[in-house]
Parts: C-alpha cells; structure tokens; sequence
C-alpha cells in the first residue's frame, strides 16, 4: 500500500531532523580548525561543480541563465569561504580582563533551511557553509520547482562535508519537497533555528512556527540617480544589475527616481544602454503579464529576458534592449510597476526636486521592501549622508550595482544570499546573515566588585509598624 505523499514528507522530515540532531551533538564538540578544514573542503568541491549545478538549475527552474548562476555559485563557495577563513565563531571567542569578562560562542543546534526557486544551488552552498563554520547541522526544505537541483547540490555538500570528517547527517535535505514537510521540518523539536529565504508566504509561516527564524523580507530598492552622479556610470550599474540573473537577485533595483531636471539625460543615456522606455499603452499589457489578477507576481515571468517579456506581452523592442522601463508616479497595490519585480523591468519616477525624490523613496518602501535595500548613484557626500539617516533599509549602496553590491559581491559587506531586513522589515536581523547569527554568546563573569553593604533597619520604625499591624489584625478578629 502506497503512504501518502503528505505523510510520507512528514515522516521523511522527522527522521532527518533527528539524524541531523544526532550529528549536531558531535559536530558541536569540533574544534574551530576541524570545522574550517570541512568547511574548506565543501568550498573547494562546490566550486569545482559550480557551472554543472547552474545548468541544472537554470534548466529545472527556467529561472535567470546558467552564466551568472555559475558566478552566483562560485560567489556562494570561493568568496563566502574566504570571508569566514579567519572568523572565530566557536569556543572562546574573546576575554576582557579589564571587566573580567569571556566570551565563548555555542551553536544554536539543527537549523531548518528553506531554500528558494530563484537561487537554489548557491543558496545550498552559502547556508551549509555559515552553518557548518558555526558548529551546525542543517535539513534543506528545497522549493518544488528546484528539487531535482537542490537535491544534487546538498549532496555534494553532504559528501564534501563528510569527507573531510563531519558525522553522516551533518547536512540533510527533504527529497519529498511540499508544504507538509516544510511545515514538519519548521514544527520539529530538533530544530533549534529556521533560516528562511524565500517568497512571503514562506517567511511568514517560518516568523509564525513558534521558533527562532531569520527570514527575508521583499526587495523593492529604488536607485536615485542624483544630479552629482556620472549617469553613464550609474545606468551602467543598474544595467548590470537589473540583467543579472535576469533579475532575480532580491536586492537588485527595481525602479530608477531622478528630479525633473534630469530626465532628459537619463532618457537618452539610457536608450544607448538598452533601457527601453514603454509607452503607456506598452507598460499596460505587460503589467497585465506581470502580475495576475490577484496582485501576485506572475512565476511565468520571474528570471526572463526583456525580449521574452516584451514579446510574451504584445510588442516588440529593439534587439540590444535590456531592461523594459514603465514610467510611474504613484507607490501603492494598484500600481504593479511600485512593486517586486523579479525580472528585468524598472518603474521610472520623476520628481520636483530632492525632497520629493526623499519622500517617494519612503513611500515605495513602505509599501513593500522595508529594510530592504536602497541604492544612490552621486558624487555629493551630503546627499548621500541626508538619505542614509532617513531611508529605512538595512543596505544603503553607494554607486555601485545593486544586486552585486547588496549581497557583498562589489561592496565590503559580509557575502551572502540571505539579506536580513530588521524590524522594518519584519525581520529577526539587519544583517546579511553570517555564521555569528548562528551562535549564541555564552558569558562568564567574574566577580569585580563587592556588592554594597545593606542599610541597618530602623528599629523603632519597626517597632511601630508591628505595633499598628497587630492592632488592625486585632480589630479584623474582633
């Protein structure tokens, strides 16, 4: 007799969350080198699969293209694993022999992993590699539309981890990918962390399971092209960007504000880059492609090309054309262009003058993309300086692409694929999530100090309350 699907995936998520726990229990107890050395290892094999993986993700998914997949594979093994090379993560971390204090970092224990359609193999790789520098054991709740790849990359992961000395159950991945095992996996005892990267609902139900959870809010960045920048350079960038992945990246722009002042420039410019500015009849076929009648992102769309989109929505574009342009001005549910679009097309906001340009700013990322991530393209440092202290993002980027500068390819922050967007966002962190977000800091402290002596009683006072209590207790008996 055949189990039930359902069942079969509930029962598939308890037996490796218990596995992982048991292998956590061991894994635990490994010395920072020894978790370094696997940690290497499974760097090395990943990025010598790098462009395989790709290909079979691009291929299962239909998502972005097996080019900039390959590099998002080499970024999430070759950059993540030199950027945690030096990092102390367990055992004693840090002493401060002024305040008798020490530091020693313990792992959180079995993390539930739940990984996306848009980037699933780097995603694998990324997450194994925090977690595992930390002393973790993860289970992969991989997306229905990317098992067949996730499950390749995770074992790799396995195999490579194990190799080098991790116990057997140090990575597990659900070959029964639904919501029923998701929801076993998130519900386990055993998970001790659920690190979320995925679609709304997803995260929603990990911030709603009753657990610790990192989850990733929606990216809606607006770039500011500011009347200071090099507008060559800036469309440059956000071409790069926007066509990365075919824009799948969630930190990648997805619209362009500039003052009045400016258009004309960022027009032109623009059209001898490849952005092709619809017309308002064009803009209005394809958000009808873009979105379904119900307000949600149409998957058919998600990681296409601007030629595919174009055609698909009724018209045609310029060969060398890159990214597909809506002019907008208003920020809200009814307007499709102020949302997430996870592919190659911008909404184009025009505005008076630098306030307004501020406040539009806010207004789109308050309707979605809180504590996300915010892009400027100048040259005038109090510009810059004015919007960082009142955009609400937790990455602010400065001149630079987006997409790549977001999840710390081009930029100084920690490389990654899970970009925590802070109580903004609804989010447990701001950070782009690092192995010290898998840790717990256990404190020892010292005694510094003796603890000041008690005041002596005042023992008439005493004297006189016991007086008056024994005569209220006397007239309640009587």
């Amino acid at each position: 007799m055949e189990m039930d699907k359902d069942l079969a995936a509930r029962q598939e998520a308890r037996l490796l969350c218990r596995q992982a726990e048991r292998a956590q229990k061991i894994l635990g107890n490994f010395s920072q080198e020894k978790l370094d050395s696997i940690v290497e290892n499974i760097a090395k094999k990943f990025y010598a699969a790098s462009e395989e993986l790709a290909e079979l993700a691009a291929k299962e998914t239909g998502f972005g293209n097996a080019g900039d997949k390959t590099t998002k594979n080499r970024f999430a093994s070759q950059e993540v694993a030199k950027a945690v090379r030096d990092m102390k993560t367990v055992g004693l971390l840090r002493e401060i022999p002024e305040k008798k204090l020490w530091e020693i970092g313990v792992p959180v224990g079995v993390i539930g992993a739940i990984v996306p359609s848009t980037n699933p193999t780097s995603t694998i790789c990324y997450k194994a590699i925090i977690a595992i520098k930390s002393g973790n054991t993860l289970v992969f709740s991989p997306h229905p539309k990317a098992l067949e790849c996730s499950l390749r990359a995770a074992r790799l992961v396995a195999s490579a981890a194990e190799e080098a000395g991790a116990p057997p159950g140090t990575v597990n991945c659900l070959s029964l990918a639904s919501m029923a095992g998701c929801q076993e996996l998130m519900s386990a005892p055993e998970v001790r962390l659920i690190l979320a990267t995925g679609g709304p609902g997803m995260v929603r139900a990990a911030y709603s399971s009753g657990k610790p959870a990192i989850g990733v809010g929606a990216g809606n960045g607006p770039a500011y092209i500011h009347h200071s920048a090099d507008v060559s350079q800036a469309l440059a960038c956000i071409a790069q960007s926007k066509t990365f992945d075919f824009g799948t990246v969630c930190a990648s722009e997805q619209s362009i504000i500039v003052e009045k002042s400016m258009e004309q420039a960022v027009r032109e410019e623009g059209a001898r880059q490849g952005f092709y500015f619809m017309s308002a009849e064009e803009a209005g076929r394809l958000a009808r492609l873009l979105f379904r009648p119900t307000g949600a992102l149409n998957p058919e769309i998600v990681g296409k090309n601007a030629g595919f989109l174009a055609e698909k929505a009724g018209f045609s574009v310029p060969k060398d054309t890159k990214v597909l342009v809506a002019r907008e001005q208003e920020a809200g549910p009814t307007r499709p262009y102020s949302m997430e679009k996870l592919c190659p097309v911008l909404a184009f906001f025009v505005m008076d003058s630098e306030d307004a340009i501020l406040e539009k700013a806010v207004e789109v990322l308050t309707h979605e993309g809180a504590g996300h991530t915010f892009a400027i393209h100048a040259q005038d440092r109090a510009v810059v300086e004015k919007f960082a202290l009142k955009i609400p993002v937790s990455r602010f980027l400065v001149n630079t692409p987006a997409a790549l500068g977001g999840i710390g390819a081009t930029t100084a922050l920690f490389p990654a694929l899970t970009l925590g967007c802070g109580a903004a966002g609804g989010s447990a962190s701001s950070n782009n999530i690092s192995p010290l977000d898998l840790i717990n800091i256990r404190r020892v402290a010292w005694g510094a100090a003796q603890p000041p002596e008690a005041a002596p009683a005042d023992t008439d006072l005493v004297a006189l309350l016991t007086e008056k209590l024994m005569q209220r207790l006397n007239k309640e008996v009587l």
